[in-house]
């Protein structure tokens, strides 16, 4: 190909508006397959410098370095096992012959063809080179294939054609360099046609070259067609301007992607509501301008909420007054159902709202809400309890948590569930740390996010979390390949780091079986669904390790949690002394030494006693009892200190004497006795060894 003459290819579809949230995957997927199936094709070579578009009304891609036609190549294929091919004179049979009329390969090609061994058997094989692919042949199924291959969950029908997509497509732009590639794809046929900005552009726009795209589109289009520097744009006006507020806009990152996506020729300019509507808690309205019209609000210093905001507008006007009036008249309606709704809910107490949750149904098979509220109370005041903290506190907090859900402003705006209760419950009298535990109680929502701060606050948020766990467990719902639809995994992901960031001195298995005990007798049927459960979480557990921040050596935290750890909390500190035994120069001959031993007394039929010191002969075996039950005393002391590190550094003495032993004693002796007690021997090092970890997992 690099004989040939190569040129850049533009490959556009103008649309209707595409939809924001999917734009950027979109037009990344749409320029990545166009390129993939130019390279397959050897119309562009692996390095081709490729670049994607994507705005509210196009997707395209341009690559750099592409031949009108591939060079030809050589292409060997098998043609059929040769006591097929040739009769027993090596003469061609007429099944070969009619396979080579089909192929186009002449007669007396039969000399050149290559026997070679095909699995069991000899076969004929022909070499041929074959002319590389025409461009003008093969980008429209290219392109086809790409459009194909979008991400796209649900398709529509435009017009009378037959062609489906996300949205309308209008016009379909295929040039290499200045001349256009013919083909058709979505019912439309390709040109060098565009059309730029609805309002700003000056019409239809023709397209001199591939490499001209941009810079037209920019000049007499009015688009900035790509989505990374679109969106820096915005960030930079935006950032701008708030500085000349001499304010901030705090959290943008997930408005400004969707923004970015609305606009092809972005202009911020500041708008304004009244200062009386600041009496609204700040929660309500920064939702409703972000979520409902996409507005930045603006904070002070100290983050609160001003009376301003920031719009950004797909137009640039010499006197933008008309775009700034309309913002301010569309979100006053908005500010004012917020503030109705919120004054209309501080009539009526949370605690008065208590009998509506009987109507809310929390899962057919787990009862209402008014239910779930009353097994929340009293786990909630149980893990209190256990944590030596206010039950009182906790129990109130968890039952008014979800009264909120029957509030106006949480009916209209669900995102807010808990915050609303926390301003309600202040509003009502109740105290800080319940009412900052009705909020928290949610916490985390996702993956880092913030955690409960105090035990009233943690108790009412793992009261939440295990409540659905094992509900849901407890009736069969368990989560199945990428299906979970009442979200356990985030729920357990929750309660895992709760228990472990905390830090917690609870138990799993015990809340566990706290949980299950708030239910009806007989509705949590699922069999073994408390086991079932731990193992879920622990396998969560063993994800969040791997994943986290600084992400745990694999084999360390299964070192770890092969032994199904009760306390989370002080699995941080297990895994911190695994990880300094493993780089102790003993801990591989041990790790070596433990997994024999584990694979020995598998195989042992009955379970060891104590070893009996009269029945030790050897002095291999003497010493390593000796020693076993000298640092006995010292390792189980550090463990119930949980100075797990220096337990397994004591642990680390016994390399000298388990290698004496491994290299002096027969273990599986044929005296009974004798074999029984080195099992016990065995047995009772195990044990002193693997009360951190299974330190059997670090051997190779």
């Amino acid at each position: 190909m690099t004989s040939l003459t190569t040129h850049t290819l533009l490959v556009e579809l103008l649309t209707e508006e595409l939809p924001p949230k999917a734009l950027p995957r979109l037009g990344e997927t749409f320029s990545g397959k166009i390129a993939e199936g130019l390279k397959a094709c050897g119309l562009a070579t692996a390095d081709a410098k490729v670049r994607s578009f994507a705005s509210p009304r196009r997707l395209a891609v341009t690559v750099s370095g592409v031949a009108a036609a591939a060079e030809p190549k050589e292409v060997t294929e098998k043609l059929m096992p040769v006591s097929v091919a040739l009769d027993a004179n090596g003469k061609p049979t007429p099944a070969l012959l009619k396979k080579m009329e089909a192929k186009g390969i002449s007669a007396d090609a039969v000399a050149g063809f290559e026997r070679r061994i095909d699995g069991k058997a000899e076969a004929l094989f022909h070499t041929a080179m074959v002319p590389g692919a025409r461009l003008a042949e093969v980008l429209a199924g290219i392109v086809q294939d790409a459009v194909k291959a979008l991400p796209i969950p649900k398709v529509m029908r435009w017009g009378d054609g037959d062609a489906t997509f996300v949205r309308p497509v209008h016009k379909l732009t295929m040039l290499h360099g200045a001349d256009v590639v013919p083909g058709r794809v979505l019912d439309l046929a390709s040109g060098r046609t565009t059309r730029g900005h609805r309002f700003m552009s000056r019409g239809e726009i023709d397209i001199a070259s591939a490499d001209a795209y941009e810079p037209t589109l920019l000049a007499e289009g009015k688009v900035i067609p790509v989505f990374a520097e679109r969106r820096a744009e915005i960030e930079r006006q935006l950032i701008d301007e708030a500085a000349r507020q001499q304010a901030s806009i705090g959290d943008y990152a997930d408005l400004l992607d969707e923004v970015a996506a609305l606009v092809e020729h972005p202009t911020v300019y500041v708008g304004e509501f009244e200062a009386e509507f600041l009496a609204v808690p700040q929660e309500c309205l920064i939702l409703t301008m972000r979520a409902n019209q996409k507005y930045f609000p603006l904070f002070d210093r100290a983050g609160k909420l001003l009376n301003r905001f920031l719009i950004v507008s797909n137009m640039h006007l010499k006197d933008p007054s008309n775009i700034v009036i309309g913002n301010q008249r569309v979100v006053r309606p908005r500010l004012s159902d917020a503030r109705f709704f919120f004054e209309q809910d501080k009539k009526q107490k949370l605690d008065a709202r208590l009998p509506r949750l009987a109507t809310v149904v929390y899962h057919n098979k787990l009862g209402s809400q008014l239910e779930r509220v009353a097994r929340l109370e009293a786990l909630a005041g149980r893990i209190a309890a256990l944590l030596s903290s206010d039950v009182a506190a906790a129990k109130r907090a968890a039952r008014l948590a979800k009264l909120d859900l029957v509030t106006d402003m949480v009916g209209e705006f669900p995102e807010l569930q808990g915050i609303m209760g926390r301003y309600y419950a202040l509003h009502d009298g109740e105290g800080a740390l319940v009412a900052d535990a009705v909020q928290a109680h949610y916490l985390p929502r996702f993956a880092g996010d913030a955690l409960p701060a105090g035990n009233v606050a943690c108790a009412v948020a793992l009261a939440d979390k295990l409540d659905a766990l094992v509900g849901f467990f407890g009736i069969g719902m368990v989560p199945t390949g990428d299906r979970d639809p009442f979200a356990l995994r985030r729920a357990a992901l929750g309660a895992l780091r709760i228990l472990m960031e905390t830090p917690l001195p609870l138990e799993l298995p015990e809340l566990i079986k706290a949980a299950a005990e708030g239910f009806p007798a007989g509705l949590l049927s699922a069999e073994g669904f408390q086991n079932q459960l731990q193992d879920f979480m622990l396998e969560r557990l063993r994800n969040l390790l791997r994943e986290g921040a600084g992400g745990r050596d694999a084999a360390v935290a299964e070192a770890v949690l092969a032994l199904r750890p009760a306390r989370i909390d002080l699995v941080p500190a297990k895994l911190d002394a695994v990880e300094a035994f493993s780089a102790l120069p003993e801990s591989e001959a041990l790790a070596a030494a433990n997994k024999r031993i584990v694979n020995i007394l598998k195989k042992t039929e009955t379970l060891p006693g104590e070893p009996d010191v009269a029945l030790l002969q050897e002095d291999a075996e003497k010493a390593l009892f000796h020693q076993l039950n000298e640092i006995a005393p010292l390792v189980r002391s550090h463990v119930a200190n949980e100075n797990y590190t220096e337990a397994l550094c004591v642990l680390a003495g016994l390399r000298t004497a388990v290698d004496a032993f491994f290299d002096g004693v027969m273990v599986m002796a044929e005296e009974p006795l004798t074999r029984q007690n080195r099992l016990a021997l065995l047995a009772q090092l195990a044990g002193l060894m693997n009360q951190v970890a299974d330190l059997s997992r670090l051997s190779a």
